[in-house]
């Protein structure tokens, strides 16, 4: 059992101070105090008039999105284009019209049927009559004045309506906020609380955006103008409300394809904290590993190596003496790489390149057991901590790791396009390029990670390979701000997060997996204007996230700067800090 000595001191005179060591069950205490204090407060700053008519069967609002295979079912999908926009945000929807009901909806265990009374005909109804029959959920959303759809208020072929008065663009997002829980619903006899990320547009903030967006738009400018990436998207959270989300730029110089908030980015070493570490967390509060256990029980390959005694939390907490990095594409021989897959060669790196299959197996996975261990317990930064964790997760789950986080988190809670290896999934252009290669795969990276080793790894490793949209990262941030629950449903414990994502380090300010706030910083890290409660991550391609408990705020950051080649003007002009401040002014500003 881990236990905390916490130590603080007592001023009992100028000269004199006194120590006292705190057992580990007053530093739960003391934990649960200051850390719980922050958890989760959604904050609704606007009226919602939207209403719950029926629900027997308490599907509103929906929760494990994985569960459901929805269709939206309108007059006009062009007309209803930001209710179904809307509600994409939070799940994959597919969207029909009445046309060919019966087949479009044939595969779909959830069915919204939205209009106004005036289009919601008897025989449309009959066909949503007949999806319950066959034990579908069918949720029936009438926009428009009470008196109007007072002949569908009985009765309704339903299992759960939803009203909304008015039919308006702001309208159509509130329904569909409402039915995911975005926003509570406050009005009639049937109530619900936020549970999911709210779109509003920062509306009833009380901030002031406007002068925030003027300070972001200028920095995003300069970042473009001086060649620190060609385009970015910034997003902010603050109270479970969106406050921000806007893209800038283009993928690429030449200004071709603009940037846009659903584009999909890699996240470089974002991964450790948003891959590998929700897994060990899922692994360690379970009882499957232990984290005071040694690599050498988990994996037998480390047990006749200097690895072997170094234990998990050691790992974690980057204080294991592992080397820092290892550049394997350059121990790369003639024939283990060509342009074209065959038997030998199925590992593909990028467009046109293949590695010999199992060289991760024989040749990366070898090295990195037998490399040399530094003295534990100094903090060294290294990937092969996370390429350890990767190995451990698998051993034990007897799963790819990549499988598992989608399993018991990416699609239960929703997000969407987080993943790794993201051209098996979604086409290229929607990819955010990043670097000519012209070390080792000759070619431009667009969808295969630009990580070297996480590439011969197959593209899933502990350290890089996951690619994910700020908007995916938001939900798994403020599940973390909730202290592990989102939509209704508990990923992990409320100690588990509080553990992992506080300091744990005697000799560093990492948490177990995850980055913190540097006290100590001459610069501010990550920003001048960030606190204690700070914890997140960078990625080497232009990427962070920082989770603010204090202030209920999350800050991402995602950009290319590695494109057209690898360039340190993002971090010489400190774009990602100088946002992240201003957007810290406009709060403060506020309070």
């Amino acid at each position: 059992m881990l236990r905390f000595i916490f130590t603080f001191t007592h001023k009992t005179n100028v000269n004199e101070m006194k120590s006292y060591k705190v057992s580990s069950f007053l530093w739960s205490l003391i934990l649960l105090f200051f850390v719980g204090q922050a958890s989760a407060q959604y904050k609704q700053t606007v009226v919602n008039p939207v209403s719950l008519t029926h629900d027997a069967k308490k599907l509103i609002p929906f929760q494990r999105l994985d569960e459901l295979k929805i269709a939206v079912v309108t007059p006009s999908p062009k007309k209803y284009n930001t209710f179904i926009e809307t509600l994409q945000y939070y799940a994959d929807v597919q969207s029909f019209d009445f046309n060919q009901y019966d087949e479009n909806t044939k595969y779909s265990n959830t069915i919204i049927v939205a209009g106004t009374a005036q289009e919601l005909r008897s025989d449309f109804l009959l066909m949503a009559a007949q999806s319950t029959v066959n034990k579908k959920d069918v949720i029936i959303v009438r926009f428009g004045d009470e008196k109007d759809s007072f002949t569908l208020s009985s009765n309704l072929p339903s299992n759960a309506g939803v009203h909304v008065p008015d039919f308006t663009e702001k309208s159509q997002r509130y329904a569909a906020m409402s039915i995911f829980g975005g926003m509570a619903i406050t009005e009639g006899t049937l109530r619900t609380t936020q549970t999911r990320l709210q779109y509003t547009e920062g509306e009833g903030s009380g901030l002031n955006l406007v002068k925030m967006t003027q300070k972001i738009d200028g920095i995003a400018a300069e970042a473009i103008r001086e060649k620190g990436a060609p385009g970015m998207v910034v997003m902010a959270v603050k109270n479970g409300q969106v406050i921000f989300n806007k893209a800038y730029g283009s993928h690429t110089y030449d200004g071709k394809k603009a940037t846009t908030t659903k584009d999909i980015f890699d996240l470089a070493s974002v991964s450790k904290i948003a891959g590998t570490t929700p897994v060990v967390m899922h692994l360690q509060e379970r009882g499957i590993i232990n984290l005071d256990s040694t690599m050498g029980h988990y994996l037998w390959q480390a047990k006749q190596t200097n690895k072997k005694d170094i234990t998990l939390r050691t790992v974690m907490l980057h204080e294991a003496g592992f080397t820092p990095f290892i550049p394997f594409y350059r121990n790369l021989k003639p024939g283990d790489l060509q342009h074209f897959p065959d038997d030998a060669h199925q590992v593909k790196v990028a467009d046109s390149a293949y590695l010999k299959t199992n060289y991760y197996r024989d040749v990366m996975w070898p090295e990195m057991l037998q490399s040399d261990v530094k003295p534990i317990g100094n903090y060294v930064y290294s990937d092969i901590s996370m390429y350890v964790m990767k190995e451990v997760a698998e051993h034990e789950t007897a799963e790819p790791m990549d499988e598992y986080v989608q399993k018991i988190l990416y699609r239960p809670i929703g997000m969407k396009a987080a993943g790794y290896n993201p051209r098996n999934r979604f086409a290229r252009e929607r990819i955010v390029p990043t670097q000519q290669d012209t070390a080792f795969r000759k070619v431009l990276l667009q969808g295969y990670v630009h990580d070297e080793g996480a590439a011969m790894a197959g593209g899933v490793a502990g350290h890089a390979g996951l690619f994910s949209t700020a908007n995916d990262l938001a939900i798994y941030g403020q599940m973390l701000l909730n202290r592990g629950e989102y939509g209704g449903v508990r990923y992990f414990k409320r100690e588990t997060v509080d553990m992992f994502t506080s300091k744990q380090s005697r000799t560093s300010r990492r948490g177990l997996g995850f980055d913190r706030f540097e006290p100590v910083s001459k610069t501010g890290y990550p920003s001048k204007l960030a606190n204690e409660s700070v914890y997140g991550h960078t990625g080497y391609t232009g990427t962070c996230i920082w989770i603010d408990p204090r202030n209920q705020l999350i800050y991402i950051f995602l950009s290319n700067r590695v494109h057209p080649q690898v360039s340190t003007k993002l971090l010489d002009l400190n774009i990602r800090s100088r946002i992240q401040d201003a957007i810290y002014e406009t709060i403060n500003e506020a309070k």
